[in-house]
């Protein structure tokens, strides 16, 4: 069966979107290719900085034959039927029909499509060029002609406007030949934009830029390898990861490895030599993170620590570079040593002047003030600042100072019920953004809450103080850390409730795929901390507390839509002499509902059946780790010989009352003792007394898995009254009261769970 091998080659395609991008055209030529009617053995993608390739084996030569029959109308129809028919079916008159008869619908007419098989040459060129112009680029470009508007001419060229190819950069050429393994290939000539693909490639644009004739997959990879092209990226990756650890290792030195950098530098070059750069020892004063970031961000060059060593770097890094330089790569490295010393005396900079006192500190009395700050610590100054200059979050949200408020607010009611120190808190929620207005910060985002843990310290602040600044940003994600102290965790929480709480307010929910502001993610983040550290916290409280704060004034919600939205806008919110407007209940609900969606899909991470979960789970359910404790005692108790009792005996009373309340029959309030007449009703009574009573107790206790065991009690007597009663009775009082006997076993069941939701 025949091989079909496609190179797409451009400039430089950024490394971020090359491997998805190869792995897009891998799905779209497949799947046109199988919905075309043809099928393969495998297929795989391959990607450099300058190409895409698609290898596809046993491709089959021809699509199969197709017959259709296409059923029409009865013999009988009118004409107007029978002309949609011959329509439909491509057919010139009624003769080209078949008529079969059918004993119950009479004779119709049945039209028998015959399509032919086509050729694998003719389907592949039929299909590329609408793939190619249609490549799901994030950010296509257009370019040369192509750029200019349709019509115009400039030196001597015409513009093709928006007709012409969109690329993610300029497209070269394009490889598709098509054939054996061991005969000999051809070219299918579809042609984009003045294109044709063809079998010529070429090698690396510095060591071999000649013209290399393709006939296959396999010779393509050798004269691309010997051309300096490392078609397969995950060799790319191979080959710098053990040549940098070597070269480190050579130097007395580990390699500071980092996964996504690697896999960016890949992307970056065909043909990977590593090299060692240096500078100066003094810039070891710098926190090694920022050394890191800075060589990492600027130059995408690793670093080195000392062999053995974790915290500290060493003045070395490496690189890698696109060619093998005649010099040995003395240059390159003197090129990049040069830009390195440069930003790293940037970073000093950043670094120095974080630690020292800000030019202006009368203005910031005001701030100092409100947030009780000390202005001779540095990083209390920056705090200062962040509310002076009144920075902000979000502009339905306020300002940051605004934002620190309410987290301090929230923080000190989440402080006792976590049992982190109140004075504690109250410092951390209180510079937890301050470096935000740190210059180390300002250059680097992904330093924050690192960089105001080491300048808290810096300044003499309580370790749990400054771990809680780093740590109130996490976990971000399911994979991620939880917070080290209880004051980190006060503040984290603080933290998650106030963005969830506020977005809710402004109605900026995710939706579908979208989630700006990763909600889902600070949602789960406050899942995993409740349940992790087995903090009891009912939601809907902090909810109904937080939910004010982002409630305008009174007097903003007497004018029209257009005044309210402005209110919100010039943060004018609830304050102490501006009594809160009542909250709508439903922002409360849905927000509650969104953490239950949360924690359903932490659970089921966790193991938990989702019947289970279901089971455990009421719209008003806010105790998350209350739920999740409810969810591990059902699911341990549902497979024992009790739990298969409690099921059994609930669901056929819950099932049978369920049908009869849909139908609309009469069911008592309550069990009128008096109206008991048969022995299996009053023993199953005098069941559902005892063992709700015990049920309750153990509730009490938070000790479910005894309240299941007291609920199992009634297997027995409710098979007996199912086997003794009947419960739709005659006597219409009769029935109601027993359908009542089947309603206290729906609600003794329902305290701990909902059984009906259970399967099995």
């Amino acid at each position: 069966m025949p091989d079909l091998l496609l190179e797409l080659r451009s400039e430089e395609i950024p490394a971020r979107m090359q491997r998805k991008a190869a792995g897009d055209l891998r799905k779209l030529v497949t799947d046109a290719l199988v919905e075309a009617g043809l099928t393969y053995d495998g297929a795989r993608e391959y990607w450099t900085p300058r190409r895409l390739t698609l290898d596809i084996r046993g491709l089959t030569a021809r699509s199969a034959d197709q017959r259709e029959e296409i059923k029409g109308p009865s013999i009988k129809a009118p004409e107007q039927a029978v002309q949609g028919f011959l329509r439909k079916a491509g057919l010139s008159s009624v003769s080209e029909a078949q008529v079969v008869s059918d004993p119950k619908k009479g004779d119709f007419y049945v039209a028998a499509i015959s399509r032919p098989g086509r050729a694998a040459e003719e389907i592949i060129a039929e299909v590329m060029p609408s793939i190619i112009r249609n490549f799901p680029w994030p950010k296509p470009m257009r370019w040369g002609a192509a750029s200019m508007p349709k019509g115009t001419v400039y030196d001597g060229v015409e513009g093709r406007g928006s007709e012409s190819l969109r690329w993610v950069r300029p497209l070269q050429s394009i490889v598709c030949v098509f054939g054996p393994e061991h005969d000999e290939t051809q070219v299918i000539p579809f042609e984009i934009d003045g294109l044709v693909a063809g079998n010529i490639t070429y090698g690396h644009r510095f060591h071999a830029p000649q013209a290399i004739t393709v006939r296959r997959f396999d010779d393509y990879v050798t004269s691309l390898d010997k051309a300096k092209v490392m078609l397969d990226a995950d060799r790319r990756k191979d080959m710098i990861l053990h040549d940098a650890r070597d070269l480190a290792f050579a130097n007395g030195l580990d390699l500071v490895e980092d996964e996504g950098l690697l896999e960016e530098v890949s992307g970056l070059v065909e043909w990977p030599h590593v090299l060692m750069g240096s500078f100066e020892e003094d810039y070891l004063q710098i926190p090694a993170d920022i050394i890191r970031l800075t060589i990492k961000t600027n130059q995408k060059c690793f670093v080195t620590r000392p062999q053995g060593a974790q915290g500290e770097l060493s003045n070395r890094f490496i690189l890698v570079s696109n060619i093998e330089a005649r010099d040995g790569g003395a240059e390159i490295v003197h090129g990049n040593g040069k830009v390195v010393r440069a930003r790293l005396s940037d970073a000093k900079h950043f670094w120095t002047r974080d630690q020292g006192d800000m030019p202006d500190l009368d203005t910031l009395q005001n701030s100092a003030s409100a947030f009780g700050l000390d202005l001779a610590k540095p990083l209390d100054q920056r705090m200062a600042k962040l509310d002076a200059l009144n920075v902000t979050f979000h502009a339905k949200l306020g300002t940051q100072g605004a934002r620190v408020s309410r987290i301090r607010t929230l923080a000190a009611k989440l402080a006792p019920v976590i049992g982190a120190d109140p004075a504690l808190v109250d410092r951390a929620a209180v510079l937890a953004k301050a470096d935000l207005r740190t210059e180390a910060v300002g250059e680097f985002p992904e330093l924050q809450g690192l960089m105001g843990r080491r300048y808290a310290l810096l300044q003499g602040e309580d370790a749990s103080v400054a771990a809680a600044i780093e740590d109130h940003w996490k976990p971000n994600g399911p994979s991620d850390r939880l917070p080290e102290y209880k004051v980190g965790l006060t503040v984290a929480l603080a933290d998650k409730l106030d963005t969830l709480v506020g977005f809710w307010a402004i109605d900026e929910k995710p939706t579908g795929s979208k989630d700006p502001y990763a909600l889902r993610r600070a949602a789960l983040g406050v899942v995993r901390i409740l349940l992790e550290r087995k903090v009891r916290l009912h939601l809907l409280d902090i909810f109904n507390d937080a939910l004010p704060s982002f409630t305008v004034r009174p007097e903003a919600q007497a004018g029209a839509g257009s005044a309210l939205e402005t209110a919100l806008e010039e943060n004018s919110y609830i304050n102490e002499t501006s009594p809160p407007v009542a909250v709508e209940p439903e922002i409360a609900a849905d927000l509650l509902s969104f953490f239950h969606d949360r924690l359903k899909v932490y659970l089921r991470d966790m193991g938990a059946r989702h019947d289970i979960i279901d089971a455990v789970l009421t719209p008003d359910a806010d105790d998350l780790w209350l739920i999740a404790r409810r969810a591990e005692a059902l699911t341990a108790f549902v497979s024992s010989e009790d739990g298969k009792n409690l099921l059994a005996g609930t669901k056929r009373a819950v099932q049978l009352l369920a049908a009869e309340e849909k139908k609309g029959t009469v069911v008592a309030d309550g069990v009128a003792v008096e109206l008991l007449k048969v022995d299996a009703e009053k023993a199953l009574w005098a069941a559902i007394a005892t063992a709700s009573g015990e049920a309750s107790e153990a509730i009490g206790r938070e000790d479910f898995r005894s309240a299941m065991e007291a609920l199992s009690k009634l297997r027995a007597p409710a098979d007996r009254f199912f086997e003794d009663v009947l419960v739709n009775d005659d006597d219409v009082v009769i029935r109601a009261n027993r359908l009542a006997l089947l309603k206290a076993i729906r609600e003794a069941t329902g305290t701990v769970a909902d059984f009906s939701k259970i399967s099995g």
